[in-house]
């Protein structure tokens, strides 16, 4: 994982009320309770924009926004982040802090392209979320990757919050796509793990076990 240091002249350091949060969405009960529950603190921390890292802007991404989430404990409903995504109309990463360790999430969030108007964000569509692992707050940090625009920018920016490393010359597009296969490989092991649990035939365990051997080396593979 990279942490980086934001631009100095990037720091917005806004408190947002979580009400704030509410007034742009069709929030429930239900996800209002989980913001409650799980989020103690939302501040709007960097503004990444041409004249704060001195890149141009494109029609896709016009400005990055940062924002700071502490977390009242370990959990984080991905509908709370995307929640934030749909009410702010830029580019969103998003740094995690519990306790004293600290992770990022961001979704790939871009406009459709059959939109008319390229500066209207509200119909952004939101991707899935990526995340790191966790890591100390005191990690070093490291200055902004090089990129010739503000795109460019976000998309190394999304690069580096993915939970594996990104492989050479690999497309934003191709790394997400990666990053869900390996989700769907993990979650149909997980299955085959539970069902062999329950399983009292050992025919039925052997090729069971051969069925996970095989897709636990799909899934170093997509590693």
């Amino acid at each position: 994982m990279t942490l980086f240091a934001w631009p100095k002249a990037a720091a917005f350091e806004r408190m947002v009320p979580k009400r704030k949060i509410y007034e742009h969405g069709a929030v429930g009960s239900a996800l209002k309770e989980r913001f409650v529950q799980q989020v103690e603190q939302i501040t709007w921390a960097y503004k990444l924009a041409p004249e704060t890292v001195n890149l141009p802007p494109t029609e896709a991404v016009r400005e990055i926004q940062v924002f700071h989430i502490v977390l009242k404990g370990t959990e984080l409903d991905w509908d709370i982040l995307k929640t934030i995504d749909y009410a702010i109309p830029f580019p969103l990463i998003f740094e995690l802090m519990q306790g004293e360790r600290i992770k990022v999430g961001a979704a790939y969030k871009r406009l459709p392209q059959n939109l008319n108007s390229k500066n209207d964000n509200s119909c952004s569509i939101v991707g899935n979320y990526l995340e790191t692992n966790w890591y100390p707050r005191d990690t070093p940090r490291q200055s902004l990757p090089v990129a010739l625009d503000m795109n460019g920018l976000y998309e190394k920016l999304l690069l580096h919050t993915m939970p594996i490393p990104a492989r050479s010359e690999e497309s934003l597009v191709d790394a997400v796509g990666r990053v869900e296969q390996l989700r769907a490989k993990q979650r149909e092991i997980d299955k085959i793990t539970a069902r062999l649990k329950r399983e009292k035939q050992f025919n039925r365990k052997v090729d069971m076990n051969a069925e996970l051997r095989r897709m636990k080396a799909e899934l170093e593979r997509l590693k």
